[in-house]
């Protein structure tokens, strides 16, 4: 192989090897907020369960009237 074509080869190896890592970047970023916001929702599902285990009898009926 020609040095030309070896340069051409290692150039669109680096930009491959380039694109993958910042896909993979892309990635970890979305799912670390995504872990975030399941860890938010588990904090606020955790205080509305100690809530309600110190009031059990509020939010246990709805009374409508039609």
């Amino acid at each position: 192989m020609d040095i030309a074509g070896a340069s051409i080869a290692q150039s669109q190896a680096q930009v491959q090897q380039q694109a993958s890592m910042s896909i993979m970047k892309k990635a970890m970023d979305t799912s670390e907020q995504q872990n975030n916001l399941m860890n938010e929702m588990l904090d606020k599902s955790g205080a509305q369960a100690i809530q309600q285990a110190a009031q059990p009898h509020k939010g246990a009926s709805v009374d409508l009237s039609v």
